[in-house]
């Protein structure tokens, strides 16, 4: 078994407490009236996405489950599910087009958010029934601009981080 050191462990933490910052902030913005219910931006996915690119697999799949549980401890147990259905299959689906490396940062992105969708909407499938389903082509098309917005703020965030001192290990 591979030792973590208690660096990528102080990373990973940090990187979480962002996550759960920006999911709190989203969390407390008020609805847009032209959003549909349950439509966020995804800020705190910015911290996933950070982790996958900056860090590693295992790294962003801890934030994931960070993030699982704030929603469990601030939502309840549904958020709970559907955080940690749509996030980890979001993480999966963001590594497998980051090893493809045909695919840009914009891709990942999206891929991520229209994967994230995809668990939200098979969790409420769970807990409802089939009629959820028909939310799906509204989500898939919302994860084009939160997956592009995503993206761009790790494209400008990642650069600026990694030159710092911490990350020159």
């Amino acid at each position: 078994m591979k030792k973590i050191s208690t660096y990528r462990i102080t990373q990973t933490a940090m990187v979480s407490a962002v996550a759960l910052v920006l999911s709190y902030i989203e969390m407390s913005l008020p609805d847009l009236p032209f959003v549909l219910p349950g439509m966020k931006l995804g800020l705190s996915n910015i911290a996933t996405m950070f982790a996958l690119s900056a860090m590693n697999l295992p790294c962003a799949l801890v934030v994931c489950m960070v993030k699982a549980v704030f929603a469990l401890l601030m939502r309840g147990f549904t958020a709970f599910m559907m955080s940690l259905c749509g996030g980890v299959l979001s993480v999966l689906a963001m590594y497998l087009l980051l090893k493809l490396k045909r695919v840009g940062f914009v891709g990942v992105g999206v891929g991520g958010a229209f994967c994230h969708n995809l668990g939200q909407i098979l969790v409420a499938f769970a807990f409802t029934d089939s009629t959820v389903f028909a939310y799906f082509s509204v989500l898939g098309l919302a994860s084009i601009i939160t997956g592009t917005v995503t993206a761009l703020a790790v494209y400008i965030i990642l650069p600026k981080v990694l030159s710092l001192e911490l990350y020159k290990q």
